[in-house]
């Protein structure tokens, strides 16, 4: 065969596998995907920026706002009672909805109600109610999270779980905008009060999703493990309500672990590492984004425009290009692209701070970055929900989300500590200020900081090519 003809039946595979990415997104699940995004996103900002905005116009200390960050551990932590949404069946919705959509709506239903509540509340007269109030959102918040991607792993195929990830991070965003500028402007417009009741209203979006979507399909798969807890509960000569307790607590508490490390064997605590280390460069980066941007002297409304509101849509850009290039290429060659994609943009942020205050420099930085970061997001999500198995879809995937995120936020706290030390007097720092004249003393530090978050990426990248290979090697 000819170089032509391979080049053209290479050209029409590619035409194929990219026709049948778009046809995948054309599909009825990814609206209410879309808007179950939407959902779990709207609460995430009322508890962190916007609450803390609001905290701080009332008088709040900046202590106290500190403390009330604690309560965003629950999405942390979530893995912790992810067992019960996989193995408890709701009374009346579960009959009405399924057992994915009844959580969902018990959820979703917590959240505007607290959020009802919180818009009543006046934090300069009492901290304590909002505090309350802000923890059982973000639980339920976090419920809400773990049914919905439940729901979207079990409705879709691995194949299409990058179109699902790129749907649920589309809506995602776009409740960010509503939860965060939209918040504000309702606030500094009308008043507190009405901001949070507004984004009480909001959530109807994700109740009508939910009641909309189409029920799934539950089989029980046969559990790993469950035929030595007949034998344990018959050696010891457990029967009636003892019995059913010994087995309810090994499905939900152990099986789904055994069940992961059993599938995978000796791949499973390389996995983990993957999943932990694969976003670890952005959450460093991200911690002391802000803090360059001001110490370059850009204004607040250029930061604003330029990463709040036009980073934002280039995130979501990422996500939907994430999406199709999953479902054309695979998943590994995908996530590959993404880490590389953002240990470069890493780079770049080093290139930002010898720039100066540069507009155009901070443009570009922030287009490659949250693009990147999208695309990446989405390759990761699709990632993680090819993981689970069907029977425990809530408690692995709720497992794999806490992994990938705790890694990231332990070293990110340590991130100001770096760009201090890197700022200090000497030797680097007087090589840097040489080197490149629109440097000072306060952005020195961030050239060597961005270079060594952009090296953090190395790991991930060869987990990648070692996973990588050995499927290759097995389809082969």
């Amino acid at each position: 065969m000819s170089e032509t003809s391979q080049s053209t039946d290479g050209d029409k595979h590619w035409r194929a596998r990219l026709a049948g990415a778009l046809v995948v997104f054309s599909e009825r699940r990814l609206f209410f995907m879309l808007l179950l995004g939407f959902s779990s996103g709207l609460p995430f900002l009322l508890v962190f920026g916007t609450l803390s905005a609001w905290l701080r116009t009332a008088g709040v200390s900046r202590t106290d706002i500190g403390l009330m960050s604690y309560v965003g551990l629950a999405y942390t932590v979530k893995f912790l009672w992810a067992p019960l949404i996989d193995q408890i069946r709701l009374p009346l919705l579960d009959r009405m909805l399924g057992k994915r959509r009844a959580w969902m709506l018990l959820a979703q239903i917590v959240i505007a109600v607290t959020l009802i509540a919180m818009s009543f509340c006046n934090p300069s007269v009492s901290l304590l109610p909002i505090a309350l109030l802000a923890v059982l959102l973000a639980f339920a918040s976090a419920t809400q999270d773990i049914s919905i991607d439940a729901w979207r792993i079990e409705a879709a195929s691995d194949e299409e779980q990058g179109a699902m990830a790129a749907a649920y991070q589309l809506g995602y965003r776009f409740a960010i905008i509503a939860s965060g500028a939209g918040a504000l402007y309702m606030a500094d417009l009308v008043s507190w009060h009405m901001a949070y009741l507004s984004m009480a209203l909001l959530m109807g979006i994700g109740i009508i999703a939910t009641l909309l979507s189409p029920r799934l399909i539950e089989a029980a798969a046969t559990i790993i493990g469950e035929d030595k807890v007949d034998a344990f509960t018959a050696r010891f000569d457990l029967t009636g309500r003892a019995k059913d307790t010994v087995g309810w607590i090994y499905r939900a508490i152990f099986a789904p672990f055994i069940d992961f490390f059993a599938r995978e064997g000796w791949k499973a605590l390389a996995i983990l590492a993957l999943i932990g280390l694969y976003r670890v460069p952005d959450f460093v980066l991200g911690v002391m984004a802000n803090p360059l941007y001001i110490d370059l002297g850009f204004s607040l409304s250029e930061i604003a425009t330029v990463v709040k509101l036009f980073g934002v849509w280039m995130t979501i850009l990422g996500a939907i290009v994430g999406g199709l290039v999953v479902a054309a290429i695979g998943i590994m060659r995908s996530l590959f692209i993404g880490v590389t994609a953002a240990m470069l943009t890493n780079f770049m942020f080093s290139w930002l701070a010898v720039q100066g205050t540069d507009l155009t420099a901070l443009t570009l930085t922030i287009s490659a970055e949250n693009f990147s970061g999208g695309f990446a997001g989405t390759c990761l999500i699709a990632y993680m929900s090819s993981l689970t198995a069907r029977e425990f879809t809530a408690t692995q995937y709720a497992l794999f989300s806490s992994v990938y995120a705790l890694p990231g936020k332990l070293l990110g706290g340590q991130s100001g500590r770096m760009v201090d030390g890197f700022s200090a007097p000497g030797p680097l720092r007087d090589f840097f200020m040489t080197q490149w004249p629109l440097l000072t003393e306060k952005t020195a530090g961030y050239v060597p900081f961005f270079l060594v978050t952009g090296v953090m990426a190395l790991p991930a990248i060869v987990l990648i090519v070692i996973f990588w290979r050995i499927e290759r090697r097995t389809a082969s």
